[in-house]
């Protein structure tokens, strides 16, 4: 776009890695396990091109690097191996090597309550639905690692009745091991408990799995050292009596998203809930209780910090109490509102069904997962497009791509017909994962078939619906200088959809930074950004999008040759349509005084038919501010279009004049965020 606007504790190393919702977000979520054919026994070694449940990896403790382990990703560098008999299972389970099994039968163990002792570097996983294992579990002896337990039932090992306490049959048992991932099981029916994590098992994630009709749901601990760190989330625990978890000793435990029922007129009744023992230091988050006697229980010398959870229904103790920890010290994770826990987990728990016969992650990647992007190998994909790639086409529900810390230097498309998906940085800043590239307006295309145009020199370019980003920069670092022979338009980040949440971000660049568009003229295209900084100097905000800079910083920047002078917006605003809104956020940089405008009319194409708005309200406003700061464009008066602040602060700012339009109480009243979000509340997923 030119100025003249022509165109068209302790031990543990820290890490923090993104976490989505594993494999299901909502009710509309279905897997891309792949099942693999029932002839095969044997494929290649799982890579890039393995199914996303062969290179899934772990969130929570379980991905955290410590005790000479990278996070947990379980059988990722060995073979695939499809099993359905008690024999098969057994020997790929104990075997010294990494595999991938893929459980695609219902196995009966034998002798009842056997516990087969899974070795390192395992994922166990069920093929959609019919992985099952009947009267028995697995244990986990001192010193294994990096094992993952996935979309299993695992179920039946009872001796007669629902409280069985003659006997130890687990459905997971680990005594002394680490980096263990249990994920999206259906666990009942054993003969004592369902999970037990003992004897200083640590860096342990249970995640996204129903434990039900139970005597012990889950147990943690029996030990007198403090050296336990686990997450539990969004598990639904349902009809059991005690243990919902117990957890004693523990170092650091994080409980959130959960959702513990007690069902009333039912055989089972519970106990209590969650119990912090010992020396235990818990951090319970945004939870939901439901018909529990004595719901949250803890020792004198034990710790629980409570956030955001809801009792509906309970009776009996509720406590709290002591010092606890911040989860994100050692990851990062997001939570889901506690009210929407019940339906999201009763949807989403257990095993999934598989969508398709083959094991390919170009077309199979897994709807709502996390896949990995690092440059240095130890990811699923090196690049960001490779894993964009990877979304199945129309996918359902939230595929979360983690980036890694470092500089990406490529171009990201995440086109129409690949929605709902985020792009994390999984850096402790939003500066340590950089996406950039140098593509300007006049660059000439490698095919020579012309130049890219503005909107085509973007570095990210969306196109899908429910896309967010955070936690990460995206940049234009385009020579203008070195490049004065061509067209400097050079975009960072192009949208042009609905439902844009960007969210912690940096978008950086000179001219025409941010293009906030629509897929069409006539297409609505909403674009919220908070807690971000947009850095540019001319035009750097522009575009037809209803779009909401919020609770943000955009920094104003000297143009290549160390001149101050620029426009923060050019709104192209379709007539009926709500532009552009700077709230609450600060206008700011290292410029001349008086040196910049707010905005001018963009009427792209010279269409009149447009009405431009760009609306800055609640913000500080630095000295760099014109005392008139709209002016006209390309022939068009901006005074014809709709510009206007409401009690702005800062040096920048002025009183109502002809040149400087103020909204009155009353119209700012209809100018708020949620007027220009209408029916759509951007949340984090």
């Amino acid at each position: 776009m030119s100025e003249t606007r022509s165109k068209a504790r302790h031990r543990r190393r820290k890490t923090a890695l993104a976490v989505g919702l594993p494999l299901a977000l909502s009710a509309a979520g279905v897997i891309g396990y792949g099942a693999l054919p029932g002839a095969q026994t044997r494929a290649s070694a799982a890579t890039t091109a393995a199914p996303v449940w062969a290179t899934a990896t772990a969130d929570g403790f379980a991905s955290v690097n410590a005790l000479g382990q990278n996070g947990t990703y379980g059988g990722r560098d060995g073979q695939i191996v499809t099993v359905k008999t008690l024999a098969d299972l057994e020997k790929y389970a104990t075997a010294s090597e990494p595999y991938v099994i893929v459980v695609a039968a219902t196995i009966t163990m034998d002798p009842v309550g056997k516990e087969i002792k899974v070795q390192s570097n395992k994922t166990i996983v069920g093929s959609g639905t019919s992985g099952q294992i009947v009267g028995g579990g697995f244990f986990l002896g001192s010193g294994v690692h990096n094992v993952i337990i996935r979309n299993l039932t695992i179920r039946d090992a009872y001796q007669g009745v629902w409280n069985d306490k003659e006997h130890d049959f687990d459905a997971i048992q680990m005594d002394g091991a680490h980096h263990v991932w249990i994920d999206h099981n259906d666990l009942r029916h054993m003969a004592d408990g369902l999970i037990d994590v003992r004897k200083d098992s640590t860096y342990v994630t249970v995640s996204w799995n129903k434990l039900s009709q139970d005597n012990k749901a889950f147990g943690i601990g029996w030990t007198e050292n403090v050296v336990t760190d686990i997450t539990i989330h969004h598990n639904w625990i349902r009809e059991t009596e005690q243990r919902n978890p117990s957890t004693d000793n523990a170092a650091h435990a994080h409980l959130y998203n959960n959702f513990l029922e007690d069902v009333a007129g039912t055989d089972i009744s519970s106990s209590y809930g969650n119990y912090s023992r010992g020396a235990t230091r818990m951090v319970l988050e945004n939870s939901y209780f439901q018909g529990f006697k004595n719901p949250v229980i803890k020792d004198s010398t034990a710790s629980i910090v409570q956030k955001g959870n809801t009792f509906v229904g309970t009776s009996g103790r509720n406590e709290s109490g002591g010092t606890a920890f911040d989860p994100k010290t050692y990851y990062a994770y997001t939570l889901d509102k506690t009210a929407d826990v019940p339906a999201l987990l009763k949807s989403g728990v257990g095993p999934r069904s598989s969508i398709g016969t083959t094991a390919t992650a170009s077309t199979k990647a897994a709807a709502a997962t996390t896949l990995t992007v690092a440059k240095d190998g130890s990811g699923q994909y090196s690049t960001v497009q490779a894993a964009v790639n990877a979304v199945p086409a129309n996918n359902p529900s939230r595929v979360v791509i983690s980036v890694k810390p470092g500089t990406y230097r490529e171009l990201v498309k995440v086109p129409s017909n690949k929605p709902h998906v985020t792009i994390q940085g999984s850096g402790g800043s939003r500066n340590d994962t950089v996406i950039v590239y140098n593509n300007a307006s006049g660059t000439p295309k490698p095919d020579g078939s012309g130049t890219y145009g503005t909107g085509g020199s973007a570095t990210v370019a969306v196109e899908a619906d429910d896309f967010q980003a955070r936690n990460l920069t995206i940049s234009n670092d385009f020579d203008e200088a070195s490049h004065q022979d061509i067209a400097n338009q050079a975009v960072a980040l192009r949208t042009a959809a609905d439902k844009v949440f960007l969210d912690g971000v940096i978008v950086s660049g000179d001219q025409d930074t941010l293009l906030v568009d629509t897929a069409a003229k006539e297409k609505l295209g909403r674009v919220y950004m908070t807690n971000s900084y947009v850095i540019g100097n001319v035009d750097f905000i522009f575009g037809r999008a209803t779009a909401v800079i919020d609770k943000s910083v955009i920094t104003l920047k000297k143009r290549w040759n160390g001149t101050s002078a620029g426009y923060v917006t050019a709104p192209s605003t379709a007539a009926g349509r709500k532009g552009i809104l700077i709230a609450n956020s600060t206008v700011n940089g290292d410029v001349s005084s008086a040196s910049f405008y707010l905005g001018r009319p963009w009427h792209a194409g010279g269409d009149a038919s447009l009405d431009p708005q760009t609306t800055v309200r609640n913000t500080s406003l630095s000295a760099a501010i014109k005392s008139t700061p709209w002016t006209d464009m390309s022939g068009f008066s901006w005074k014809d279009d709709r510009f206007a602040e409401y009690k702005n602060t800062g040096a920048g700012s002025g009183a109502a004049s002809s040149d400087r339009p103020q909204l009155t109480d009353a119209q700012a009243a209809g100018q708020e965020v949620a007027d220009w979000l209408g029916d759509w509340t951007p949340s984090s997923s």
